[in-house]
Protein backbone atom coordinates (compact mmCIF):
# COMPACT_ATOMS: atom_id res chain seq x y z
CA UNK A 1 0.00 0.00 0.00
CA UNK A 2 1.20 3.22 -1.14
CA UNK A 3 2.38 5.79 2.04
CA UNK A 4 0.30 8.55 1.85
CA UNK A 5 1.59 12.01 1.21
CA UNK A 6 -1.58 14.45 1.07
CA UNK A 7 -5.05 14.62 2.85
CA UNK A 8 -8.06 15.40 1.67
CA UNK A 9 -8.84 17.97 4.75
CA UNK A 10 -11.87 19.71 3.87
CA UNK A 11 -14.23 19.69 0.75
CA UNK A 12 -16.80 21.78 -0.80
CA UNK A 13 -19.64 22.17 -3.52
CA UNK A 14 -20.82 25.04 -5.32
CA UNK A 15 -24.02 24.96 -7.57
CA UNK A 16 -26.37 26.86 -8.81
CA UNK A 17 -29.76 27.36 -7.48
CA UNK A 18 -31.47 27.31 -10.30
CA UNK A 19 -32.63 23.89 -11.35
CA UNK A 20 -33.80 22.72 -15.45
CA UNK A 21 -35.91 19.59 -15.54
CA UNK A 22 -36.30 17.35 -18.13
CA UNK A 23 -39.87 18.52 -18.49
CA UNK A 24 -38.28 22.40 -19.34
CA UNK A 25 -36.77 21.51 -22.84
CA UNK A 26 -39.98 21.24 -24.58
CA UNK A 27 -40.34 25.32 -23.34
CA UNK A 28 -36.67 26.02 -25.12
CA UNK A 29 -38.49 23.85 -28.94
CA UNK A 30 -36.41 20.12 -28.06
CA UNK A 31 -38.32 17.62 -28.94
CA UNK A 32 -37.91 14.88 -26.25
CA UNK A 33 -39.47 13.55 -23.15
CA UNK A 34 -38.65 13.18 -19.18
CA UNK A 35 -38.84 9.34 -20.51
CA UNK A 36 -36.55 9.32 -23.28
CA UNK A 37 -33.90 11.19 -20.96
CA UNK A 38 -34.23 8.81 -17.93
CA UNK A 39 -34.12 5.78 -20.10
CA UNK A 40 -30.70 6.46 -21.89
CA UNK A 41 -29.23 8.63 -19.16
CA UNK A 42 -31.03 8.39 -15.81
CA UNK A 43 -30.26 12.40 -15.64
CA UNK A 44 -33.95 13.70 -14.17
CA UNK A 45 -32.55 17.65 -13.42
CA UNK A 46 -29.71 19.41 -13.57
CA UNK A 47 -28.59 22.58 -12.32
CA UNK A 48 -27.92 25.89 -14.79
CA UNK A 49 -26.30 29.04 -13.74
CA UNK A 50 -27.97 32.21 -13.88
CA UNK A 51 -26.93 35.96 -14.80
CA UNK A 52 -23.96 36.47 -12.77
CA UNK A 53 -22.93 33.29 -12.15
CA UNK A 54 -19.74 32.07 -13.82
CA UNK A 55 -16.98 29.33 -13.18
CA UNK A 56 -15.21 31.55 -10.81
CA UNK A 57 -18.31 32.69 -8.78
CA UNK A 58 -19.52 28.67 -8.73
CA UNK A 59 -15.32 27.55 -8.19
CA UNK A 60 -15.51 30.41 -5.03
CA UNK A 61 -18.28 29.05 -3.59
CA UNK A 62 -17.50 25.48 -3.25
CA UNK A 63 -13.36 26.92 -1.95
CA UNK A 64 -14.46 29.11 0.54
CA UNK A 65 -16.82 25.80 2.42
CA UNK A 66 -13.56 23.73 1.99
CA UNK A 67 -11.59 26.23 3.06
CA UNK A 68 -13.75 26.48 6.19
CA UNK A 69 -14.20 23.32 7.00
CA UNK A 70 -10.20 22.92 6.68
CA UNK A 71 -10.07 25.31 9.53
CA UNK A 72 -7.69 27.45 6.24
CA UNK A 73 -7.87 30.93 5.62
CA UNK A 74 -6.79 32.63 2.36
CA UNK A 75 -3.29 33.38 2.95
CA UNK A 76 -2.70 29.65 4.01
CA UNK A 77 -3.22 28.60 0.47
CA UNK A 78 0.36 28.22 -1.39
CA UNK A 79 -1.58 26.52 -4.74
CA UNK A 80 -4.59 27.31 -6.92
CA UNK A 81 -5.28 24.33 -9.31
CA UNK A 82 -8.46 24.57 -10.88
CA UNK A 83 -9.87 21.90 -13.56
CA UNK A 84 -12.06 23.26 -16.02
CA UNK A 85 -13.41 23.06 -19.45
CA UNK A 86 -15.70 26.15 -19.55
CA UNK A 87 -13.07 28.94 -18.44
CA UNK A 88 -14.62 31.91 -18.06
CA UNK A 89 -12.08 33.87 -20.41
CA UNK A 90 -9.18 32.27 -22.60
CA UNK A 91 -6.69 34.78 -20.96
CA UNK A 92 -5.83 35.11 -18.06
CA UNK A 93 -6.36 31.58 -16.03
CA UNK A 94 -9.76 31.18 -14.20
CA UNK A 95 -7.42 30.04 -11.53
CA UNK A 96 -6.19 33.28 -11.38
CA UNK A 97 -9.47 34.69 -11.00
CA UNK A 98 -10.34 32.27 -8.38
CA UNK A 99 -7.20 33.18 -6.24
CA UNK A 100 -8.54 37.42 -7.04
CA UNK A 101 -11.92 36.22 -5.89
CA UNK A 102 -10.53 34.43 -2.99
CA UNK A 103 -7.90 36.88 -1.53
CA UNK A 104 -5.31 33.78 -1.84
CA UNK A 105 -2.40 36.39 -2.54
CA UNK A 106 0.15 33.94 -1.45
CA UNK A 107 -0.82 31.22 -3.84
CA UNK A 108 0.18 30.08 -7.15
CA UNK A 109 -2.70 29.71 -9.14
CA UNK A 110 -2.85 27.73 -12.80
CA UNK A 111 -5.73 26.22 -14.94
CA UNK A 112 -6.26 22.38 -15.66
CA UNK A 113 -7.90 21.09 -18.63
CA UNK A 114 -8.39 17.55 -18.40
CA UNK A 115 -11.96 17.36 -19.13
CA UNK A 116 -14.24 15.14 -17.04
CA UNK A 117 -11.59 13.58 -15.69
CA UNK A 118 -9.36 17.15 -14.39
CA UNK A 119 -10.20 16.83 -11.10
CA UNK A 120 -8.44 13.58 -10.26
CA UNK A 121 -5.92 15.03 -12.24
CA UNK A 122 -5.98 18.15 -10.03
CA UNK A 123 -5.43 16.47 -7.18
CA UNK A 124 -2.30 14.01 -8.31
CA UNK A 125 -0.79 17.25 -9.78
CA UNK A 126 -0.85 19.20 -5.97
CA UNK A 127 0.01 15.64 -4.21
CA UNK A 128 3.19 16.30 -6.37
CA UNK A 129 3.78 19.57 -5.38
CA UNK A 130 3.36 18.67 -1.56
CA UNK A 131 5.77 16.02 -1.69
CA UNK A 132 8.34 18.11 -3.75
CA UNK A 133 7.73 20.61 -1.15
CA UNK A 134 6.76 23.57 -3.18
CA UNK A 135 3.51 23.67 -1.54
CA UNK A 136 1.92 22.73 1.67
CA UNK A 137 -1.56 23.86 1.52
CA UNK A 138 -3.29 23.45 -1.94
CA UNK A 139 -6.83 23.99 -3.02
CA UNK A 140 -8.01 21.76 -6.04
CA UNK A 141 -11.11 23.28 -7.38
CA UNK A 142 -13.51 21.43 -10.45
CA UNK A 143 -15.85 24.15 -11.55
CA UNK A 144 -17.70 24.33 -14.74
CA UNK A 145 -20.46 26.56 -16.60
CA UNK A 146 -21.44 23.34 -19.44
CA UNK A 147 -24.28 25.64 -20.31
CA UNK A 148 -22.50 28.00 -21.96
CA UNK A 149 -20.36 25.88 -24.01
CA UNK A 150 -23.46 23.37 -24.72
CA UNK A 151 -25.58 24.03 -28.71
CA UNK A 152 -29.04 24.20 -26.97
CA UNK A 153 -30.74 23.16 -30.33
CA UNK A 154 -28.43 19.60 -29.70
CA UNK A 155 -30.99 17.28 -28.09
CA UNK A 156 -28.11 14.54 -28.09
CA UNK A 157 -26.04 16.92 -26.02
CA UNK A 158 -27.88 19.96 -24.00
CA UNK A 159 -29.72 16.93 -21.98
CA UNK A 160 -26.61 16.05 -20.69
CA UNK A 161 -24.93 18.63 -19.04
CA UNK A 162 -25.52 20.85 -15.49
CA UNK A 163 -23.32 23.61 -14.20
CA UNK A 164 -21.73 23.48 -10.57
CA UNK A 165 -18.34 23.13 -8.65
CA UNK A 166 -16.53 20.97 -6.08
CA UNK A 167 -13.21 21.53 -3.82
CA UNK A 168 -10.55 20.07 -1.68
CA UNK A 169 -7.39 21.60 0.51
CA UNK A 170 -5.02 19.02 0.11
CA UNK A 171 -2.40 19.19 3.50
CA UNK A 172 0.86 17.01 4.53
CA UNK A 173 -0.65 13.50 5.12
CA UNK A 174 -1.36 12.47 9.29
CA UNK A 175 -2.03 9.62 10.49
CA UNK A 176 -2.08 6.97 7.60
CA UNK A 177 -4.97 9.42 6.15
CA UNK A 178 -4.90 10.42 2.56
CA UNK A 179 -4.45 9.69 -1.15
CA UNK A 180 -3.19 5.73 -1.41
CA UNK A 181 -3.03 5.94 -5.45
CA UNK A 182 -4.03 7.47 -8.51
CA UNK A 183 -3.89 6.77 -12.16
CA UNK A 184 -3.84 8.73 -14.87
CA UNK A 185 -4.23 8.17 -18.40
CA UNK A 186 -4.78 9.69 -21.78
CA UNK A 187 -5.17 9.13 -25.66
CA UNK A 188 -5.17 11.93 -28.21
CA UNK A 189 -6.29 9.76 -31.17
CA UNK A 190 -9.66 9.80 -30.19
CA UNK A 191 -10.26 13.42 -29.74
CA UNK A 192 -12.62 14.63 -32.43
CA UNK A 193 -15.30 11.82 -30.57
CA UNK A 194 -16.03 14.55 -27.94
CA UNK A 195 -14.48 18.17 -28.61
CA UNK A 196 -15.06 21.64 -29.36
CA UNK A 197 -13.71 21.66 -33.15
CA UNK A 198 -13.54 25.58 -33.52
CA UNK A 199 -13.07 28.66 -31.74
CA UNK A 200 -9.21 27.90 -30.39
CA UNK A 201 -6.25 29.40 -31.90
CA UNK A 202 -6.15 26.87 -34.95
CA UNK A 203 -9.36 27.80 -36.06
CA UNK A 204 -10.33 31.03 -34.46
CA UNK A 205 -14.04 32.33 -34.46
CA UNK A 206 -15.12 34.02 -37.35
CA UNK A 207 -18.51 33.83 -39.53
CA UNK A 208 -18.36 30.67 -40.36
CA UNK A 209 -17.96 29.24 -36.94
CA UNK A 210 -20.29 31.32 -35.68
CA UNK A 211 -23.05 29.99 -38.60
CA UNK A 212 -21.98 26.50 -38.12
CA UNK A 213 -22.02 26.45 -34.40
CA UNK A 214 -18.92 24.43 -34.51
CA UNK A 215 -17.42 26.06 -30.97
CA UNK A 216 -19.58 23.74 -29.09
CA UNK A 217 -19.20 20.49 -28.02
CA UNK A 218 -19.60 17.95 -30.49
CA UNK A 219 -19.99 14.04 -29.38
CA UNK A 220 -19.95 10.55 -30.92
CA UNK A 221 -22.82 9.52 -27.97
CA UNK A 222 -22.10 5.62 -28.72
CA UNK A 223 -18.37 5.50 -29.05
CA UNK A 224 -18.00 8.00 -26.53
CA UNK A 225 -19.85 5.35 -24.26
CA UNK A 226 -17.77 2.47 -25.11
CA UNK A 227 -14.51 3.74 -24.32
CA UNK A 228 -15.64 5.33 -21.22
CA UNK A 229 -16.94 1.55 -19.80
CA UNK A 230 -13.30 0.22 -21.07
CA UNK A 231 -11.06 2.61 -19.91
CA UNK A 232 -13.00 3.71 -16.15
CA UNK A 233 -12.43 -0.33 -15.75
CA UNK A 234 -8.92 -0.40 -16.06
CA UNK A 235 -8.73 2.75 -14.43
CA UNK A 236 -10.07 0.90 -11.38
CA UNK A 237 -8.44 -1.84 -11.81
CA UNK A 238 -4.95 -0.18 -11.50
CA UNK A 239 -6.04 2.18 -8.88
CA UNK A 240 -6.86 -0.92 -6.41
CA UNK A 241 -3.65 -2.72 -7.47
CA UNK A 242 -1.64 0.35 -6.79
CA UNK A 243 -3.02 0.92 -3.69
CA UNK A 244 -2.34 -3.05 -2.94
CA UNK A 245 -6.75 -3.11 -2.08
CA UNK A 246 -9.65 -5.44 -3.20
CA UNK A 247 -12.96 -3.87 -3.79
CA UNK A 248 -14.23 -5.45 -0.31
CA UNK A 249 -11.70 -3.00 1.23
CA UNK A 250 -13.16 0.06 -0.28
CA UNK A 251 -16.16 1.83 2.02
CA UNK A 252 -17.33 3.89 -1.38
CA UNK A 253 -17.07 4.27 -5.37
CA UNK A 254 -17.44 7.51 -6.88
CA UNK A 255 -17.81 7.37 -10.05
CA UNK A 256 -17.82 10.63 -12.58
CA UNK A 257 -22.04 10.90 -13.21
CA UNK A 258 -22.01 10.93 -16.75
CA UNK A 259 -24.41 8.50 -17.37
CA UNK A 260 -26.30 6.00 -15.31
CA UNK A 261 -25.43 2.99 -17.56
CA UNK A 262 -21.51 3.85 -17.52
CA UNK A 263 -22.17 4.46 -13.45
CA UNK A 264 -23.62 0.76 -13.53
CA UNK A 265 -21.29 -0.98 -15.67
CA UNK A 266 -18.75 0.41 -13.85
CA UNK A 267 -19.72 -0.87 -10.37
CA UNK A 268 -20.12 -4.33 -11.92
CA UNK A 269 -16.96 -4.75 -12.96
CA UNK A 270 -15.44 -3.50 -9.46
CA UNK A 271 -17.93 -6.06 -8.27
CA UNK A 272 -19.05 -3.66 -6.13
CA UNK A 273 -23.14 -3.56 -4.89
CA UNK A 274 -25.12 -0.44 -6.08
CA UNK A 275 -25.51 0.39 -2.21
CA UNK A 276 -21.46 1.15 -2.11
CA UNK A 277 -21.72 3.08 -4.95
CA UNK A 278 -22.62 7.28 -5.25
CA UNK A 279 -25.14 8.42 -7.49
CA UNK A 280 -25.69 11.53 -8.08
CA UNK A 281 -26.39 12.16 -12.09
CA UNK A 282 -30.22 12.25 -11.70
CA UNK A 283 -29.63 15.46 -10.54
CA UNK A 284 -27.10 17.36 -11.63
CA UNK A 285 -26.41 15.83 -14.81
CA UNK A 286 -22.63 15.82 -16.11
CA UNK A 287 -21.05 18.78 -14.38
CA UNK A 288 -17.65 17.21 -15.82
CA UNK A 289 -14.75 18.02 -13.95
CA UNK A 290 -16.81 19.06 -11.01
CA UNK A 291 -18.80 15.51 -10.77
CA UNK A 292 -16.83 13.80 -8.78
CA UNK A 293 -15.91 16.35 -6.16
CA UNK A 294 -19.50 17.36 -5.61
CA UNK A 295 -20.77 13.92 -5.70
CA UNK A 296 -17.76 13.26 -2.69
CA UNK A 297 -19.11 16.37 -0.95
CA UNK A 298 -22.59 15.39 -0.71
CA UNK A 299 -21.32 11.77 0.25
CA UNK A 300 -19.62 12.91 3.37
CA UNK A 301 -22.77 15.51 3.74
CA UNK A 302 -24.90 13.11 4.04
CA UNK A 303 -23.04 10.54 6.15
CA UNK A 304 -22.31 8.03 3.62
CA UNK A 305 -18.46 8.32 4.64
CA UNK A 306 -16.28 9.70 7.02
CA UNK A 307 -12.61 9.98 8.77
CA UNK A 308 -11.24 6.81 7.96
CA UNK A 309 -13.34 5.86 5.12
CA UNK A 310 -11.84 4.23 2.17
CA UNK A 311 -12.98 5.70 -1.22
CA UNK A 312 -12.43 4.90 -4.97
CA UNK A 313 -12.94 7.73 -7.23
CA UNK A 314 -12.98 7.11 -11.46
CA UNK A 315 -13.46 9.73 -14.41
CA UNK A 316 -13.44 9.68 -17.98
CA UNK A 317 -13.95 12.56 -20.38
CA UNK A 318 -12.83 14.26 -23.48
CA UNK A 319 -9.17 14.09 -24.45
CA UNK A 320 -9.70 10.89 -24.10
CA UNK A 321 -8.23 11.28 -20.64
CA UNK A 322 -9.43 8.77 -17.72
CA UNK A 323 -8.03 8.71 -13.94
CA UNK A 324 -8.80 6.95 -11.10
CA UNK A 325 -7.62 7.88 -6.73
CA UNK A 326 -8.13 5.93 -3.85
CA UNK A 327 -8.40 7.83 -0.78
CA UNK A 328 -8.84 7.52 3.13
CA UNK A 329 -10.66 10.03 4.06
Amino acid sequence: MTRPVAYLAGVGRGVPEGVMTNHDFASIGIETSHEWIMERTGIAERRIAREGESTTTLAAAAARQAMTRAGVDAEELDLIVLSTASPDRLLPSTGVDLQAELGASRAAAFDLSAACSGWLYGLSVAEGMIMSGTARTALVVGSEKMSSIIDWTDRSTCVLFGDGAGAAILRPSVDGRGILSSYLRSDGTLADLLYRPHGGAKHPFDEQVLADRSFFVKMAGREVFKHAVRSMAEAVDHALSDAGMKADDIDLLIPHQANMRIIDATARHAGMPMDRVYVNVDRYGNTSSASVPIALEEAISEGRVGEGSTVLMVAFGAGFTWASTVVRL
